[in-house]
């Protein structure tokens, strides 16, 4: 019986296999590679951080974990899942019906940006409940409002009762975003995949979303692939981070030795183009 990186012992899954294994992973769209010879791979509990400029490829990885880029991407390599103690399935060769099963209810996602994401016509309240309908389609309407409210609640949505029939304007940009890790939530997976969950918040409130998942990832033992650009906010959630550029990893470690002491000439420049309280601000910042 082997132990988790936070040191827990494991009860149900087979050690000698990973959670997600993702082995060499290519994306192209059209005659464009966004993703090439990708290797990942995430233990259950487990906080992996991959960073990368705009188009690295940090995306289309995230979005092919759940078969979610569409038509249009062209998709090869592996990408195997532990679906039950033991047994590892390909999600690329999965038919739409496992996909929908296992999405929500095992493989969660945190989109960018809350605003498009959720329903602008539709309460949150009704938006949470869905999501749990989805996968437990006999559950009356009273059992998903409980779950949702539930839902709601574990986030810090004030009042959740009161405001369950809410549209998302009626929220804050913080407060959508907690909606949204509700959502994901809801069913227990067991990996959440956030894509720049705060990127579009103030310092103050992306602080409070970031000590939310936290949290929530330690109480229920999730393991989480936290996607950003922004190599400071993935260290204080990551216990391993990659750093993507140009559709390939180019390193990966530990997060306190990739940030104190990075091998790739890559990683060093992201990490000096970050502004600090130091720096000289009559010279431009480094160029990546």
């Amino acid at each position: 019986m082997g132990r988790s990186v936070s040191g827990r012992t494991r009860l149900h899954y087979d050690r000698s296999m990973s959670l997600l294994d993702i082995r060499d992973l290519e994306v192209r769209f059209g005659g464009t590679e966004a993703v090439r010879g990708v290797r990942l791979q995430l233990e259950e509990g487990e906080v992996l951080g991959l960073v990368g400029e705009s188009g690295s490829g940090k995306s289309a990885t995230a979005l092919a974990i759940p078969c979610l880029l569409g038509p249009a991407a062209q998709v090869g390599g592996k990408i195997l899942w532990q679906a039950e103690p033991g047994t590892e399935i390909d999600l690329l060769q999965q038919p739409p019906a496992v996909l929908r099963r296992l999405r929500g209810q095992q493989i969660s996602m945190i989109f960018q940006e809350p605003m498009t994401a959720l329903n602008p016509v539709m309460s949150i309240g009704r938006q949470v409940a869905e999501c749990a309908e989805a996968h437990f389609p006999s559950w009356t309407g009273q059992e998903s409002k409980r779950k949702a409210l539930e839902a709601l609640e574990a986030v810090s949505i004030p009042d959740a009762t009161a405001r369950y029939g809410d549209f998302p304007h009626q929220f804050s940009g913080g407060q959508r975003q907690r909606i949204l890790i509700a959502m994901a939530l809801i069913n227990k997976p067991r990996l959440l995949i956030a894509d720049e969950p705060t990127t579009a918040l103030d310092v103050t409130v992306q602080a409070q979303v970031l000590e939310l998942l936290k949290d929530l990832q330690r109480q229920r033992g999730l393991a989480m692939l936290f996607i950003s650009h922004d190599l400071a906010v993935v260290g204080q959630v990551a216990s391993r981070v990659a750093v993507m550029r140009s559709g390939q990893i180019v390193e990966m470690g530990r997060s306190e030795k990739l940030l104190t002491a990075p091998d790739h000439p890559y990683t060093r420049t992201l990490l000096a183009a970050v502004p600090t309280l130091r720096t000289d601000r009559s010279r431009p910042l480094a160029m990546i």
